[in-house]
């Protein structure tokens, strides 16, 4: 995402003065981002960055194109390799089933502090008709902590349903 605004500002530059590439240029990246399935923000960049290589090469800046490819290119792997715009480095999404007679709220905060570092409450919802819910946190476990262990305990407060404990799945990055 960060990315985007020199790729646009490249687009701009080509099609300065000329409102029938403007218009061209405008519908095709309407259809790209409208017309397909929604994406991560790398893989939006992606495919901007190869129109605007695509339309400095249809107008004859061969050179420009590949300059600002490998530019691009260059920074974006820049940016993954230092690990720029993400902070959830370690953490992980802990759903867990309760039976909707149990207070929550509260009842498995002791085992929270013994074996997380952080965690925040995303979500809670009813499944089987209202008769359970469903909590979804985004948990930091603390380093050397068994899984087992602390799966094990939570089980024991649950009334042994459904627990569990993944990576995190990114749903909000996409435009």
């Amino acid at each position: 995402m960060a990315l985007l605004p020199s790729i646009v500002e490249l687009v701009i530059i080509l099609v300065n003065g000329n409102i029938g590439a403007g218009v061209a240029v405008a519908g095709a990246f309407s259809l790209v981002r409208f017309r397909s399935a929604p994406g991560r923000g790398q893989e939006i960049t992606g495919i901007f960055l190869a129109m605007a290589a695509g339309l400095a090469t249809g107008m004859g800046y061969v050179g420009v194109a590949i300059l600002f490819s490998l530019l691009v290119s260059g920074l974006n792997l820049l940016l993954n390799v230092l690990g720029f715009g993400s902070d959830a480095k370690g953490m992980q999404t802990l759903k867990i089933t309760v039976p909707e007679n149990l207070d929550y709220e509260g009842k498995f905060d002791d085992i929270f502090k013994r074996y997380l570092k952080a965690y925040t409450y995303d979500e809670v919802r009813t499944t089987n008709m209202g008769s359970l819910y469903r909590i979804t946190l985004s948990v930091l476990l603390k380093d050397n902590v068994s899984t087992r262990e602390f799966i094990d305990e939570l089980r024991t407060g649950n009334g042994n349903l459904d627990i569990s404990l993944g990576r995190m799945v990114d749903s909000i990055d996409s435009l």
